[in-house]
């Protein structure tokens, strides 16, 4: 076997709706998937537009250690690089 790419990078969150919100509207990123699979569980997958590489997935928090763990999931260093065509457009449109 060869792995020939990273598909999906778990993000855990707070709440769902909350977190897409952010993604698709802030940072523009489609909304690829919104599965219920149990009453407290979903399956949510954002990807940024016409991104062909890896997609985030989504997670609420199930447990206290993981709520302590949103926004700092990697210990202080940085989780993600996005890569924009056009910096200040985006940015603007962020904090529109």
């Amino acid at each position: 076997m060869t792995v020939r790419s990273i598909a999906l990078v778990t993000l855990i969150v707070h709440d769902y709706d909350e977190a897409i919100a952010f993604f698709t509207r802030a940072l523009r990123f489609s909304l690829v998937e919104d599965t219920q699979l149990t009453p407290a569980k979903r399956w949510v997958v954002v990807a940024p537009p016409g991104g062909t590489g890896a997609a985030l997935l989504l997670a609420k928090a199930a447990e206290p250690a993981q709520a302590a763990r949103v926004g700092d999931q990697t210990g202080g260093r940085v989780a993600l690089f996005l890569e924009t065509d056009d910096f200040w457009d985006d940015y603007r449109h962020m904090h529109a």
